[in-house]
């Protein structure tokens, strides 16, 4: 069992500090085009249901008197064209257009950012169909429906909004996969799935607070344009004509635009301010949060069919009770935009109980191609195919995709590559190790506080507690390396992966982390997989080793046999690139005859 780590990839561009959204609305309202914005909008928001306190006079009221009257102080704007006043029904009017604002934002919310979730997250067919009803969607004319919609409800605005909310919701969907698309592919999703956690906790406490910014950008035009959508029905005519609204005071206005084209000047102004500060604040957010509201592009005829074919074979023999881990006839495919291309060709390896294997190779060699297979966590167009993949005597590819997914947290647990860049910069250490425990050990939120800081002690941290309340930039390399296998030895796995783990460190931080695996493995008699491409790793810690060029594995064996007599050139040219410049030959050959477990004596 194993609930590994929370992880999260800092991409190019994402700042190595969290980003929160406290320092985002203090620099939001620190900024001009975030401030003034804001301040214009709540006043007009305020001036508006504040009306029965601050109006003048009754709006439906008529004062023949007041007939075109020009402003005055009995009439701060003055009357309109039959003879009522002008400040009060602006007030008033404003009322049904916030409420309609709000129905299109909740209504597109509603539907399109759930849909973008469940499209982005899961692709495949799911994917497929939602983005074919909200390009269906698209191609409407949704003024022309609006129009019928009128007809048929007699002009009723609320009824109008809801319609219009669902016109807007492709627009929130198209944004919202986008997002999620990328999120999914981060290697901190990629070890929420391997920790055990559930989709709705892994799109609940990551995805969500990606896409909040882009959403919030997007909800800020889409008020926008829904207040003016809203104002254009109602100058048409469309409404309630009696009722005070922006629109309908334009209408209106136009119809005296000869005579009196001051009528037009009071709607028109606060109808083009308000819409223009929502422009500005959504600039502004994404200036600020470095994103972008644009439209995503048209998904790729991959995307669309790129469908798992899994070998479902249950007539092959399970292996001996001591293989931990056994892949035979992995083939991995990608299919692209106008062909599919093979990457893996086949692959054959497997790893004992208690013994470590090195699967070795030059960077593109399909090394970690073959154990992100192994874990399930390969891309959505990627297509795998094998003749079995058995973790603990089970073969995986039997099991129903809710089966398979148990295993990840509690059989298999996983450290990648670059530690300070795999953990989510968004979460203090000590919440990125207990939230697994909670979720898949099913601990209290004590008890695996309590347990986290064993388990940091045991991986040689001196100060757990504090380090528990660090963030990720807080914190060194070789550190955070043992956070990372710290969450992952949380569960006591049968099965350790780890992808590069010492890529980023220097060596003296290598040669720890390196004693650290190796003795855990052996306390624990877990079976180890390590990915690498330097040999010097592999004479260091493995067992066996598994040597991978192009796809395809060349040659395996034992540490011994591969060091003493590699059968492949390219095996030879890795140990001499790896060990140039390190100890001599001689020297290898001391160190592995001083390893008992070579040679079968007891450890």
């Amino acid at each position: 069992m194993s609930t590994g780590v929370i992880y999260s990839k800092a991409n190019a561009g994402r700042p190595k500090k969290k980003i929160t959204s406290r320092s985002v609305a203090r620099r939001f309202f620190t900024h001009p085009g975030g401030l003034i914005p804001t301040i214009i909008v709540l006043i007009v928001i305020v001036a508006t249901y504040c009306a029965p306190l601050i109006q003048m006079h009754d709006p439906a009221f008529i004062d023949y008197n007041l007939v075109n009257a020009m402003p005055s102080w009995q009439h701060i704007l003055g009357g309109d064209a039959i003879g009522r006043d002008i400040w009060s029904r602006l007030i008033w009017g404003g009322q049904e257009a916030f409420l309609g604002a709000l129905i299109v934002m909740v209504v597109g919310i509603g539907i399109g950012v759930p849909a973008g979730l469940f499209g982005g997250y899961f692709g495949g067919m799911t994917d497929s169909g939602l983005s074919w009803v909200s390009d269906a969607l698209m191609s409407v004319p949704g003024m022309i429906v609006l129009l019928i919609v009128a007809g048929g409800t007699n002009g009723n605005m609320l009824i109008l909004m809801a319609v219009m909310g669902v016109f807007m919701a492709p627009g929130y969907y198209r944004l919202t996969r986008a997002a999620t698309i990328v999120v999914r592919n981060e290697p901190y999703v990629d070890a929420a799935r391997v920790s055990g956690a559930s989709h709705s906790r892994i799109v609940g406490s990551h995805i969500l607070r990606v896409i909040a910014a882009p959403i919030i950008i997007q909800t800020a035009l889409t008020a926008g344009v829904a207040l003016g959508m809203q104002a254009g029905l109602q100058f048409i005519g469309i409404g309630d004509t009696l009722a005070p609204s922006w629109g309908g005071m334009m209408s209106d206005g136009m119809k005296s635009i000869l005579t009196n084209p001051w009528l037009m000047v009071p709607p028109a102004f606060v109808l083009g301010i308000v819409i223009a500060s929502f422009a500005i604040m959504g600039s502004t957010l994404g200036q600020i949060t470095g994103t972008r509201s644009e439209k995503t592009r048209r998904v790729t005829r991959a995307e669309r069919t790129a469908v798992r074919r899994l070998a479902q074979t249950t007539s092959l023999a399970a292996p001996e009770k001591d293989v931990a881990v056994r892949v035979r006839g992995l083939k991995v495919t990608y299919a692209l935009a106008k062909h599919e291309t093979e990457v893996l060709h086949g692959v054959d390896f497997e790893v004992h109980a208690g013994k470590v294997l090195g699967i070795v190779g030059e960077s593109g060699s399909g090394k970690s191609q073959s154990v992100f297979a192994l874990l399930d966590l390969l891309p959505g167009n990627a297509i795998p195919e094998a003749e079995g993949i058995w973790i603990d005597g089970v073969n995986v590819l039997t099991l129903a995709p809710a089966q398979r997914r148990a295993l990840l947290g509690r059989e298999i647990a996983y450290i990648p590559q670059e530690p300070i860049t795999n953990l989510d910069p968004m979460f203090t250490i000590g919440r990125q190790l207990t939230e697994p425990m909670r979720a898949v050990l099913k601990m209290g939120r004590r008890e695996a506080h309590d347990y986290a800081v064993q388990l940091l002690q045991r991986v040689g941290i001196n100060d757990p507690k504090r380090v528990m309340r660090l963030h990720p930039h807080e914190v060194s390399g070789g550190m955070a390396q043992r956070v990372l296998i710290a969450g992952a030895l949380s569960g006591r796995p049968k099965l350790l992966v780890a992808d590069e783990p010492t890529t980023a460190l220097d060596v003296t931080v290598q040669a720890e982390v390196l004693e650290l695996l190796r003795e855990l493995q052996a306390e624990e008699n877990m079976a180890l997989i390590i990915v690498t491409h330097n040999f010097g790793v592999v004479a260091d810690i493995c067992d066996d080793v598994t040597v991978m060029k192009d796809g395809v594995v060349i040659e395996s064996g034992t540490v011994r046999e591969i060091f003493s007599s590699p059968a492949d050139p390219y095996t030879r040219e890795l140990i001499d690139a790896s060990l140039d410049g390190a100890e001599s030959r001689m020297e290898l050959d001391a160190q592995l005859d001083a390893r008992p477990e070579l040679e079968g004596a007891p450890a």
